[in-house]
């Protein structure tokens, strides 16, 4: 119908520049101009009103005070019209502060958007958080959620607190703590950690590898003070409550609720086995030192024979020389014969 009114202008201009001439007044022009104009406005709002109309009669009738404008815009801006109204709508419906300048505006779920962030995962969080009268804006939700971290769920965690393994048999493979006493004998323990998230250090706070490493340290290290295994074995709760008490959740994501020893069993006997390894050893050496003096007196033998035999060596030689010199007394005079 748009297209036949127009054609018809255009024919009736084209008349009227024909019969004319050159003498086109100008306050015709510019009529055509404006007729043109308008024309093509209304077609846009035609077909701007086909397009998002249903989203906004959505947005108006829930109150989400959503302008048509916008949505036009947001599809300049590659920006998913649905999502934001729904969003938008999500927070009037619960009760949230939406107004332009101060609350939840479709200028900030837009923003949020186009930063890459999970904008209806974000309402929902701060609707959880005004259920659970918990202080979380979108600013800090926003925040939150750009930052890597599950919004929602630290919600979630705050008003339910969660338990975590220490240690943690996914990540570590093991399934005990393994701690020795001072006497020597060792623990097998399994720890189970509450913990709450907290909001406020959510960013930037360590995670919960971070938390299950403190935990499983601090008990390790509270075993290895006890002087009897058997000390722990009676009051395992003494072990929590001094680990509870070293404040491992500083500067961490998570408020440390409680620990628990889940369970604990005794393990070998470290120490003897220390010890016997000791004595194996200290005999190694024992022999060791036997053996170098047994071969060093061996030693010494052999060369005492040496000395011996040479010795005698020199005594022989001696005792032949003893004629030699006789002769030579007699040749010389120094000796005679006793007669008879």
């Amino acid at each position: 119908m748009n297209d036949y009114l127009l054609g018809q202008i255009c024919l009736h201009g084209s008349a009227l520049l024909a019969q004319q001439g050159d003498d086109i007044p100008w306050t015709f022009i510019l009529y055509g101009a404006l007729i043109v104009l308008g024309l093509g406005i209304g077609l846009a709002m035609i077909v701007a009103i086909g397009a998002y109309g249903n989203l906004w009669l959505q947005a108006f009738t829930s109150s989400a005070d959503v302008s048509l404008l916008s949505l036009i815009g947001m599809q300049f801006r590659q920006v998913r019209p649905q999502l934001i109204v729904n969003a938008k709508i999500m927070a009037a419906q619960a009760g949230l502060d939406i107004n332009r300048r101060t609350g939840i505006s479709t200028q900030r779920l837009e923003a949020h958007y186009l930063a890459g962030g999970d904008v209806i995962r974000v309402v929902n969080a701060i609707i959880a958080a005004q259920r659970a009268d918990i202080d979380l804006d979108f600013d800090r939700a926003a925040a939150i959620d750009l930052a890597g971290r599950d919004v929602l769920d630290a919600v979630k965690t705050s008003v339910y607190p969660k338990v975590i393994d220490c240690p943690d048999t996914q990540r570590s493979g093991k399934n005990f703590l393994s701690a020795i006493a001072r006497n020597g004998v060792e623990l097998k323990i399994r720890a189970r950690v509450t913990v709450r998230t907290n909001l406020e250090q959510l960013i930037g706070g360590a995670t919960e590898e971070t938390i299950i490493a403190r935990v499983g340290e601090s008990i390790v290290s509270s075993i290895g003070s006890s002087a009897q295994h058997q000390d722990v074995l009676e009051h395992p709760d003494r072990i929590s409550k001094a680990v509870l008490a070293r404040g491992l959740d500083a500067h961490t994501a998570f408020e440390i609720v409680s620990i628990d020893i889940a369970d604990i069993a005794v393990g070998e006997n470290i120490g003897a086995r220390l010890q016997a390894d000791q004595a194996e050893a200290d005999t190694r050496v024992a022999r060791a030192l036997a053996e170098s003096r047994r071969a060093e007196a061996v030693a010494t033998e052999q060369e005492m024979k040496a000395n011996v035999a040479e010795n005698r060596a020199r005594l022989v030689m001696a005792e032949a020389e003893v004629p030699l010199a006789m002769a030579d007394a007699f040749r010389k005079g120094f000796l005679t014969a006793n007669p008879g």
